[in-house]
This record gives C-alpha cells, structure tokens and sequence, in this order.
C-alpha cells in the first residue's frame, strides 16, 4: 500500500500552458513589444520544453536555459535579445499570477488528503516535487492554496539537482524517514523528468497522459492515467 503521494506539479496539478500563455501576453504588453499571437506561444514553448530537456539531461545549467529560452524565442520573432534576462525574471513572478488547475486536480487532492487509517491517522502523506523556478512555484503554490494541502513541497532549486536525478529523490527520502520504497509513488506528466526520475529512484510511476502521448522512450512506467479522475478509485493506491 502507498503512504507517500509524490505529485508533480506542472502539467499534473495545474494546467502549466494556460498559465504561461496568459503569463507571456502580460509581460509582452509590459514591454511594448509587439503583439504576441497564440501561434508565438505556441513556439515559445517549443523552445521551452527543448531547453528544460536539455537541463534534465544535464547538458546546461538552469539560469543558462532560463534565460537561453527566451533569447532564442525573441531571435525566431525579431525582438531585441538584450531584453531576455529581465523578461525572465518578471516572467518568473507573473506566472505565479496565473492559476489554473488541471481537470479533477484539486477535488483529487482533498479527496485524498481526508483519507484516514482505522486509527485516524491520515492515511497518505502528500507531496509536491518540481523542477519549476523557486520564485515562481513558491508563489503559484500559496496563491492556489496549494501550501494548505501538501505536507511537503521539494523544489529542484533547493535541492541543487533537477528531476530525473536520483539525488533529488535520495533527499526527498531522507527528510521524510522513507526506507520502504514500495510505499511511494509518483504521479506526473513527463516522462523525461517525472517518470523517468521514479524509475532512477526505485519508486513506482503514475503517467498522466491527457493527451495520449506514445511511450517514445520505452520506460516501464507501472501505470498509466489519461485523466485524473482515475485516480479517485483505491485500487490505484492498495
């Protein structure tokens, strides 16, 4: 049986894309620059999710693919590249602006949170693990009211290695006392960073795939979910 639920938190338990198109149009009216088409959008996070797989796998350091991201997109658009450091760093905080949750996503976690043991105790300790930003996912976690229902929330940042890296997991279990790796299990959207980071620790793996992704890497994910809602069934978690 499980006892620690590891959610992702972008893409899984908030709808990451609606928030970074509203965050990205914002700061594009901030700037003056020009108007920025859902098309741009849809390029940017092209771009984003190339530069965030390029840190899983260890090939650039989180503030070169911050602010790379950006000068690469504003390359692809003529606008002014000289702009992409401070860009970021307000996009950090405008992105906690923006809450939006993934289908089912907060019934889910109340659900699951008022679980209790015969005893009384609470019967699963939830968990947020993510490689977003510490700026942005510390204020997206407390404006969602996301801090009231964690028990815990790891942050890449804090721990000094990204998701896929066994060492974030070593840390997560050393904090919570976890010796029984049978009792965790982590339920996320990438495969790259999420699925493959449970497999690396040892841990059992929930793919949710709402958009009915192929498994192009051949990872033996343990289950896999297309909607959140299949969740709210115990044999997922005994």
């Amino acid at each position: 049986m499980y006892k620690y639920l590891l959610f992702d938190i972008d893409g899984t338990i908030l709808d990451f894309k609606a928030a970074e198109n509203l965050a990205i149009k914002a700061l594009f009216k901030k700037y003056k620059l020009i108007e920025c088409t859902d098309e741009m959008v849809n390029n940017y996070a092209k771009i984003n999710d190339k530069y965030w797989q390029a840190l899983e796998r260890g090939e650039m350091t989180k503030p070169e693919i911050l602010v790379g991201r950006f000068v690469e997109f504003f390359k692809s658009i003529n606008v002014d590249t000289s702009i992409a450091s401070d860009f970021n760093k307000d996009y950090q905080l405008e992105l906690g602006e923006y809450v939006v949750f993934e289908d089912y996503a907060i019934e889910l976690l109340t659900m699951l949170k008022g679980k209790l043991n015969e005893d009384g105790s609470r019967k699963y300790r939830l968990l947020a693990v993510t490689n977003g930003t510490k700026i942005a996912q510390e204020k997206k976690i407390k404006t969602s009211g996301l801090d009231k229902i964690f028990d815990g929330v790891y942050i890449s940042e804090d721990i000094g290695v990204e998701k896929p890296n066994v060492a974030f997991f070593d840390t997560l279990f050393m904090e919570e006392g976890i010796t029984d790796k049978s009792e965790v299990v982590i339920i996320g959207d990438s495969l790259t960073s999420d699925i493959l980071g449970g497999i690396n620790a040892g841990i059992d793996t929930i793919w949710y795939n709402p958009n009915h992704k192929e498994n192009t890497n051949g990872l033996a994910i343990t289950k896999t979910i297309f909607s959140l809602r299949e969740l709210d069934n115990r044999r997922y978690f005994e």
